[in-house]
Parts: C-alpha cells; structure tokens; sequence
C-alpha cells in the first residue's frame, strides 16, 4: 500500500517545541499590538475628556461672571430707582423689602458686603491636590523574558514600553481631570448660592 502525500511530516520533540514556542510568541506579539491599539485609544479619549472639561470650565466662569454683572446691574438699578423715589416721592415699599434682604446673612455671605466689584474672589477652591507623581519608573530588564531571541520579541519589547508610556500619561490625565472636576464642583456650587441668594428670583 502505498502511502498518503497528504500526511504532515512527523517533527521531532525539538521541532515540536519550537513550533509551539514560535506560534506563543505570535500570539504573545498580536496581544501586545492590540494592547498598543487600546491603549491609543483610552489616550485619545482621555484627550478629548481633558478638552471638554476645559471647556465646561470656561463656560462655568463665563456664567459665574455674567450672574456678578447682573448683580451689579441690579444693585445700580436699585440705587437709581432709591433716587428717582426720594427725588419724585415715588412708593419705595418694594425697594425697602429688597434692602432688608441684602443685608440677611445668606446675601451678604455669597455676594458680599462690596458685591466684589473688585474682582477679587474671596472663596477659593479647595487646595486638596493629589500628589501628582508624573515620574515615569524605568524597569531594568525589560518587561518579557526571550525565548526566541528575535524582532518579534523586541517589537514586543517596544510595545510594552509605549504601553507604560501610555499608562503613565492616563495616570497624569486622571489626576488632571480630578483636580478639574474638584475645581468646577467648588464653582458650581458658588453659581448656586448666588442664585438662590440672590433676591430677584
């Protein structure tokens, strides 16, 4: 009987070895490509994270600095309605409700006894920092150990690398956005005291 052309060749132990050992690190090297991909992928999110909040920042100050005007513009308004009163003998009994609330603790608390027209802000947000431990730990060694001694494993090498990279730099992003959300939590809050404290709602 003749044999089958189609029998695969029969590999000694060695071979067996390194053909296992050779499709390990196949798989080990796409792991590591597709570790890079989402790692890229977690940054650029974190990026667009950072931007947005920076920009909800902006927009809670411009808030914060529009409700100040309008209270200002309030208070000159008052004031000019006070002398039109006494000037012209106009009724002045909503003016004296009004200014008995300017002067109640809550008032006086977010808007102050200046309104602040300095521009000085008198509450600050909270200096609870966390550390930021931005120093990159350098491994000495590396981060695989070789069994084929080849590009594969220096591909994987490098990416393992820009991964830690990575997770270094979401590390500093994460305590970026922290320190932010802290920060807009601090003004959010005054933009609600002034608006329930402010008199004209």
């Amino acid at each position: 009987m003749a044999t089958s052309c189609a029998d695969p060749p029969v590999l000694t132990e060695q071979e067996e070895l390194q053909r296992r050992a050779n499709q390990v690190t196949d798989e080990s090297l796409e792991s590591t490509r597709r570790m890079v991909q989402l790692m890229e992928e977690s940054k650029d999110v974190g990026i667009r994270t950072v931007v947005m909040l920076d920009e909800q920042g902006e927009q809670l100050e411009r808030i914060e600095e529009g409700m100040d005007s309008i209270n200002r513009d309030m208070r000159e308004a008052e004031k000019n309605l006070t002398d039109m009163a006494q000037c012209c003998g106009l009724c002045i009994w909503p003016l004296r409700k009004l200014k008995a609330f300017e002067e109640s603790g809550p008032y006086k608390a977010v808007w102050g006894r200046a309104s602040n027209q300095d521009g000085v802000v008198s509450d600050q947000p909270p200096t609870s920092r966390v550390v930021d431990q931005r120093e990159q730990m350098v491994m000495s060694g590396g981060y695989i150990r070789r069994v084929t001694n080849d590009a594969r494993e220096d591909e994987m090498e490098q990416n393992l690398a820009h991964v830690g990279s990575i997770m270094g730099n979401l590390k500093s992003m994460a305590l970026d956005i922290s320190n932010e959300l802290e920060s807009q939590g601090g003004l959010i809050s005054r933009i609600n005291e002034k608006v329930w404290n402010s008199g004209y709602y």
